[in-house]
């Protein structure tokens, strides 16, 4: 289950870099697998991100993709957000990361605030990816060191989840090669 949901992980991530709408069919078969193996390893942020959020959001986003398509380069466009914007990003991510680490804390989670910060950032990332936001990538970015050290501890501790660890390393080398390759083309496209 781990190498089948890794590599469709990757595939779906490597798909949103290139701006593919076959990004969201990798992710919905990752994020069925992922919430599993999340659950086993007592990261409940990490289940209830990919059970009750991912997985509905492949088809928004499928949807919104689809309707921004350009006809020539069958890719979505791309475009950055206001310093103000940006500004409520990072207070929101820190102040829900916050609150919902008491939650999981409460639930027995194994990591809560790590846990925590990681599945509010990713429904934030998630939502600017949607919007075709270049600063998805530096979200996704933040989000993938703090997943690979959370699944390192966990895999130091004893579990076989070490497909799922290189699967966030994968996740990590892509979301830095997709930041440079989006914050390019969304400085040409602001230019134009």
């Amino acid at each position: 289950m781990g190498i089948i949901s890794s590599t469709t992980g990757v595939a779906c991530v490597v798909c949103t870099g290139k701006r593919k709408l076959s990004a969201y069919v990798f992710g919905i078969v990752n994020s069925i697998l992922y919430a599993i193996i999340a659950y086993k390893a007592t990261l409940y942020g990490e289940t209830m991100l990919n059970s009750l959020y991912y997985v509905p959001m492949q088809f928004v986003g499928f949807y919104v993709w689809n309707k921004h398509m350009d006809k020539e380069t069958k890719e979505v466009e791309k475009k950055h957000m206001n310093w103000n914007h940006r500004f409520i990003l990072v207070v929101s991510i820190s102040t829900c990361t916050y609150l919902y680490g008491l939650l999981l804390k409460q639930l027995g989670d194994a990591m809560p605030f790590i846990d925590s910060f990681t599945t509010v950032s990713s429904v934030i990332a998630m939502i600017v990816s949607v919007k075709m936001f270049a600063e998805q990538w530096w979200i996704w970015i933040v989000v993938d060191i703090f997943s690979v050290y959370m699944w390192w501890c966990n895999f130091t501790s004893g579990s076989d989840n070490m497909a799922t660890l290189l699967m966030w390393c994968v996740y990590l080398g892509n979301a830095i090669t997709m930041l440079i390759k989006w914050e390019k083309e969304a400085r040409k496209s602001s230019e134009i």
